[in-house]
């Protein structure tokens, strides 16, 4: 009888323990990306549809102290990546750099542990995280830190061996798309 109600209490810690979460199919919100080893560092706004594998960003960039502002809008599923300067409109139409990669937690993902963000004890100015990490393949690491209850991504690093380090922080992320067009290619990109 003890070994049943032992076996019982191990099920019940092991049911509490946060599992990997896709996080929403789509969002709108800021960000920021860091990449120490280029000297790279930008922010800006995204929308972003898992669904359709698309990826709208409005950078504004800082690569060794030279500013740019660019409008990138990937479309892995055609596998088309818009690449708009906003200073001198000059557009690159190239294939994405890298595949797509969710902004959720992989099912490969391992929990770590949970912690809160924001002003503890003052109503609606914190929120519940959880910490996740794991491997996209040998020696290709990754961490996600997301929301509780609803997984939405706060941070995201992963490392490859064919494109570095990649870090990014989001905020102010609301659900669904906020601009009906924001995956419509840029005027300069499109081929009369």
């Amino acid at each position: 009888m003890l070994v049943v109600l032992i076996l019982a209490f191990v099920a019940s810690a092991m049911a509490q323990v946060p599992q990997p979460c896709a996080g929403p199919a789509s969002f709108t919100g800021r960000f920021r990306h860091t990449d120490r080893e280029r000297k790279f560092f930008s922010e800006g706004k995204i929308y972003y549809d898992s669904v359709n594998q698309r990826i709208r960003e409005f950078e504004f960039e800082d690569i060794n102290s030279d500013k740019a502002v660019y409008d990138k809008l990937r479309l892995h599923n055609l596998n088309i990546e818009y690449t708009l300067d906003l200073k001198t409109r000059k557009c690159n139409v190239t294939v994405p750099r890298r595949g797509f990669r969710p902004y959720g937690v992989p099912p490969q993902g391992k929990f770590r542990g949970s912690g809160t963000v924001g002003a503890v004890g003052v109503p609606n100015e914190q929120v519940t995280v959880n910490i996740f990490e794991g491997d996209f393949a040998p020696k290709e690491p990754f961490f996600v830190t997301v929301t509780s209850p609803d997984c939405f991504v706060v941070e995201f690093g992963a490392y490859a061996s064919d494109f570095g380090y990649e870090h990014r922080e989001f905020y102010d992320v609301v659900s669904g798309i906020t601009d009906p067009m924001a995956f419509v290619p840029p005027q300069e990109c499109i081929s009369p």
